[in-house]
């Protein structure tokens, strides 16, 4: 892990996350910003909550991740994965999954699915059909594990286009690569994640569930203080403020354990990750292949107007990294209003983690945001 310097600050990074906290953005935020290896800025603004009014947020907050899960995690994984000769981006799902074979999306290789271009629908709500309070046993009523259910109904979805025709961002596909890094690894994605990814690069916060409701007490994470999560939304659904439970309600259902979503972790931690994705490109010592670290990186291009890599995004006019990050750039958002903006050309890291879904998700004014403060961030720490 690069040291870190928690200290360091800029006025007018922090001026601006204040602005945007002033202005309703969310209710607080983390910004952490890393330029060839050395941290620049570490600003932090706001509060964990509004309502009720949470206490200040500070370096050490844990974020509801969301979407980040699918390039820190599961995209990761997989690579780790190849790697290891577990699996190949040409491979069928259906050679992992036996359960799919002769099925339609059975035919869909890891590389459709990381590249988004399965031919799955972006979203069902299979929550719906798992259990309608939010509680999860972890068995259904069939006695049948929820990761089979999830399994089984991914399958008997029809697919909305022939698969590699375009690309449409799937969180379901996601969902069945979590699935998939089970199968192939033999342990939950937590249990995975844990001792493959987060333990060995020292990446600390950074895990699922992070109540420990969940966990696996054989996983070695520890609950975490409650009063360090910045809760997300108050949820129609189960019905109470979720803090330290993932937002996503797909994921809530499989036990807050999935390959789309269902990460927590702080701004530092997040850099953790991205620094071997970093390395890996360049070519340094890193845990993470060169060579597939750039091909994972490398926008696909076999969609017309596709921005996608695989398990990674792309920047693409107009983009959530603002006017200046390089064309070799690779990020990920995550709904809950998180993001993680790479730029291999001068070495730039930028993670923002913030929860704008508090009390609700119909905040949307992060959207304008994300570039801003990017474009900021370039302009205050890239020479040129």
């Amino acid at each position: 892990m690069t040291d870190v310097l928690p200290m360091a600050t800029s006025p007018v990074l922090q001026a601006a996350l204040q602005s945007a906290v002033d202005g309703g953005v969310f209710p607080g935020a983390q910004l952490a910003v890393r330029l060839r290896g050395a941290m620049q800025c570490v600003a932090m603004a706001g509060r964990l909550s509004s309502e009720p009014l949470g206490t200040p947020v500070q370096a050490c907050t844990i974020y509801d991740l969301a979407s980040l899960t699918k390039p820190l995690a599961t995209a990761t994984s997989i690579l780790l994965l190849i790697q290891a000769d577990k699996v190949s981006l040409e491979d069928s799902v259906q050679q992992i999954l036996a359960e799919l074979e002769g099925t339609p999306i059975g035919q869909v290789t890891v590389r459709e699915l990381l590249s988004h271009r399965s031919g799955l629908p972006g979203w069902r709500p299979f929550y719906e059909r798992l259990d309608g309070r939010g509680i999860i046993s972890g068995l259904s009523s069939r006695d049948e594990p929820v990761q089979q259910q999830v399994l089984r109904m991914i399958r008997d979805e029809p697919l909305i286009y022939a698969r590699g025709e375009r690309n449409i961002y799937s969180d379901l596909g996601f969902m069945l690569l979590g699935l998939l890094v089970e199968r192939l690894s033999g342990v939950t994605l937590d249990r995975w994640c844990e001792e493959a990814i987060f333990r060995p690069l020292r990446a600390d916060p950074l895990l699922f569930c992070p109540r420990g409701g969940q966990v696996q007490p054989e996983v070695g994470c520890s609950a975490v203080d409650i009063s360090r999560i910045a809760p997300t939304e108050r949820d129609e659904w189960r019905n109470r403020l979720l803090c330290g439970e993932v937002h996503d309600e797909n994921a809530a259902a499989m036990g807050g354990i999935a390959g789309h979503a269902g990460l927590f972790g702080t701004a530092e931690s997040v850099l953790v990750v991205s620094g071997a994705w970093l390395s890996g490109y360049h070519g340094r010592s890193s845990m993470l292949d060169g060579g597939l670290v750039r091909q994972f990186t490398a926008r696909q291009e076999l969609s017309a107007g596709s921005s996608w890599a695989l398990g990674w995004d792309t920047p693409s006019a107009p983009s959530s990294s603002g006017s200046f990050f390089s064309e070799e750039s690779f990020g990920h958002l995550g709904y809950t209003g998180t993001s993680l903006w790479i730029d291999p050309r001068c070495e730039l890291e930028v993670v923002l983690l913030s929860n704008r879904v508090h009390p609700n998700r119909r905040n949307e004014k992060i959207k304008t945001f994300r570039p801003y403060i990017h474009d900021l961030v370039y302009r205050e720490f890239v020479p040129g």
